[in-house]
């Protein structure tokens, strides 16, 4: 169960424009954004963040865009796209065993002629393998081979170690194959949603007439896909639900499963998928499956050809023909992203090379960027994150002490992996040419959903990274009860080794505090400090923790950043929890460090003042209404705004720093107070 920082976004396609310099890297709090005639205890996200707001366009290819996550990005990908031109000139490292395969793979993506003359026969082939679909028998056989190229069909397959046994890798089996971002686009009937579920029948059928070989009467098809893919989120459950864990483990394994949904032929399909000893497995959501066996039963083979090849069609856009990208991109922006023009073809093919064969790609980027001075710094911030944790542990009156000592055990068990991979990554048995981007796209994807699938039935591998080196984001992951910091984030305005302690634990030592207390929000703390789904909670401690939480809840509950939609605080709670926990641990660590040290001020801000300073811009940031709204419905984070004034606005030594009283904006009432840890 992992918990990201970052906030994802949909890459689009391919443009012909000049790259743009990327954005210098700025200092980790910049004077020159505060808005001074806004009171800091009002809105104190408009204090810090309205200079930069004000001079800061989205760039037209984006549906976002922050000072923090989108400029350090940019900057990453331009020193990336260097590298990845060298390899393809045959410059690179001749003593890296994989820069042949980055160079031939970027090569293969940026020929758009190429593309545009070969991917409609490639596509033709592809559709070919595919083959009819009589039966569910032919069905499997079919799935199988989509699945194991990493299509999304149906449902998911991958490993997973057990909620109950840490030390044991199995397989995980969970809902999917929908096209829309979430089940209730299916099942909600307000009028947005109504004309994006239309939207979305009208580009499937778009997308099967650039086909042509898909299906005979493209219109109707699309009906009978869309219908189907309502049938499969009737049955699948909410994200709000998925939150609790107990809600997704119940490890029946094979024999369980086949009793669960017996019309379709597990047994084949996993031997198709080259793992037909794989018995070990948690069935997530069993009723999801019980409900597939009657959908696959009931829906005409015709049907299900058609749903398969659409989900190919789809999951091949970046390797297709422009028309099919602008299409693509038309339907997204229109409904989800707002960006008003389509990513350059550079950036497209970056993010292509990140997800084929990205800790290779890493391996460049962390000698560019990543010195051993940064990491030893960070490293020696991470223990004082976790010091301050331990400190807040001691003193919280409402936990008791049977469960406060499990908690500190816990966080004496918590790993920390900062910058890059101890093991690189192996790629020896990828194979990549110049021939097909399309070929070389299903062989990376193939190649990792083996390498994922290889891992069942053996030792946990905590050497193995969820992220990039040069990603920028962290996350915490509860089954391995480990935090990982990659370098991609260990950048201004996060991070910068020339700035002070209060820069910088208000930028990385946020990140941290938010990371760590992922490890006892309401997720995370029904883990163990191994790792073990186990409930190590008094029934006490356990009460006072809910009435804690739906504080949380109940505040951001509060919040519309949108007229007529309100943050979903159950579907955040566990972020808010850690943007809450973070702050406090990282100020916690902050004031430990700068204790009985003078410190100078800043433009006549205090170092206490300085490190909520960081902090909110860090999230200054912009977003266009429709990705708003997606994020709204199916994200997990708060947008950046509420990222500050809801934490803030809880925390007292904020309200000292500032003098805010009783009665600003940025006090909340006692009686509304929320603090968990």
């Amino acid at each position: 169960m992992k918990k990201l920082v970052l906030l994802a976004l949909p890459l689009a396609a391919c443009a012909h424009l000049p790259p743009a310099p990327p954005p210098a890297p700025g200092p980790n709090i910049d004077l020159d954004l505060i808005d001074r005639r806004v009171p800091p205890c009002k809105d104190f996200y408009a204090f810090a963040c309205n200079g930069w707001i004000a001079k800061t366009n989205i760039p037209p290819d984006r549906a976002l865009w922050t000072r923090s996550f989108s400029e350090i990005d940019e900057r990453n990908q331009a020193l990336l796209r260097e590298t990845l031109k060298a390899d393809a000139a045959g410059k690179g490292d001749a003593r890296d065993p994989d820069v042949k395969k980055l160079g031939d793979y970027w090569t293969s993506c940026m020929d758009e002629a190429r593309i545009e003359e070969t991917a409609r026969a490639d596509l033709a082939a592809q559709l070919a393998r595919v083959g009819e679909v009589k039966d569910i028998a032919t069905l499997a056989k079919v799935l199988a081979l989509l699945q194991g190229e990493g299509v999304d069909a149906f449902f998911d397959f991958g490993s997973g170690q057990d909620f109950k046994d840490a030390t044991e890798v199995i397989g995980q089996l969970d809902q999917g194959g929908l096209g829309l971002p979430d089940r209730d686009y299916y099942l909600k009937d307000d009028a947005k949603t109504r004309a994006i579920r239309a939207a979305y029948q009208e580009h499937v059928a778009r997308m099967l007439r650039l086909c042509g070989s898909c299906a005979e009467r493209p219109e109707e098809a699309a009906a009978d896909i869309v219908a189907l893919e309502r049938k499969l989120a009737l049955v699948s459950l909410s994200r709000v639900a998925r939150r609790n864990p107990d809600n997704v483990y119940h490890r029946i394994d094979l024999a369980g499963l086949e009793k669960t949904a017996p019309a379709f032929p597990w047994a084949d399909w996993l031997a198709r998928l080259g793992h037909p000893r794989i018995t070990a497995i948690n069935v997530a959501v069993p009723g999801f499956f019980a409900g597939l066996d009657r959908i696959l039963r009931e829906t005409p083979p015709k049907v299900l050809a058609e749903y398969l090849r659409w989900h190919l069609v789809d999951s091949l856009v970046p390797a297709l023909p422009a028309e099919f990208v602008r299409e693509d991109f038309r339907y997204k922006s229109e409904n989800f992203t707002g960006a008003r023009r389509i990513l350059p073809r550079w950036k497209r093919c970056m993010a292509s090379v990140d997800e084929a064969l990205g800790q290779a790609l890493g391996r460049a980027f962390v000698k560019e960027t990543y010195g051993a001075a940064g990491k030893a710094r960070n490293v020696a911030r991470v223990k004082a994150i976790e010091a301050a944790m331990g400190e807040d542990l001691a003193r919280v009156g409402w936990m008791d002490e049977p469960t406060r000592a499990k908690a500190e055990e816990k966080l004496g068990l918590v790993g920390n992996q900062i910058g890059y991979p101890d093991k690189w990554r192996d790629y020896g048995k990828l194979a990549i040419d110049r021939t097909s981007f399309m070929d070389n796209l299903l062989r990376a994807r193939a190649f990792e959903v083996q390498r994922d699938l290889d891992k069942i039935g053996k030792p946990v591998d905590r050497s193995d990274w969820d992220m990039t080196p040069q990603q920028v984001n962290a996350y915490y992951d509860a089954t391995l009860n480990e935090m990982v910091f990659p370098a991609g984030i260990q950048q201004p305005p996060f991070f910068d080794l020339d700035s002070g302690a209060a820069a910088n634990y208000g930028g990385i030592g946020m990140v941290m505090g938010h990371e760590l207390t992922h490890g006892f929000d309401d997720e995370g703390r029904r883990f163990d400090g191994h790792g073990n789904l186990r409930d190590w909670w008094t029934q006490g401690s356990a009460q006072a923790f809910q009435r804690r939480t739906e504080c949380v809840a109940r505040q951001y509950e509060g919040y519309a950043p949108l007229a007529g939609l309100h943050i979903n605080g159950k579907l955040t709670l566990g972020e808010n929890i850690a943007d809450l926990g973070g702050v406090k641990l990282a100020y916690t660590a902050f004031e430990k460090e700068q204790a009985g040290r003078a410190a100078p001020a800043l433009g006549g801000f205090t170092p206490e003042q300085q490190f909520f300073l960081a902090y909110a811009q860090a999230w200054c940031g912009k977003l266009r209404d429709p990705y708003l709204r997606l994020m709204l419905v199916t994200n997990p984070h708060s947008p950046f705004r509420y990222r500050v004034l809801g934490p803030l606005s809880n925390f007292a030594p904020f309200a000292k720093a500032f003098s805010c009283r009783e009665g600003d904006p940025m006090v909340r009432p006692a009686k509304d107070r929320c603090e968990v840890w």
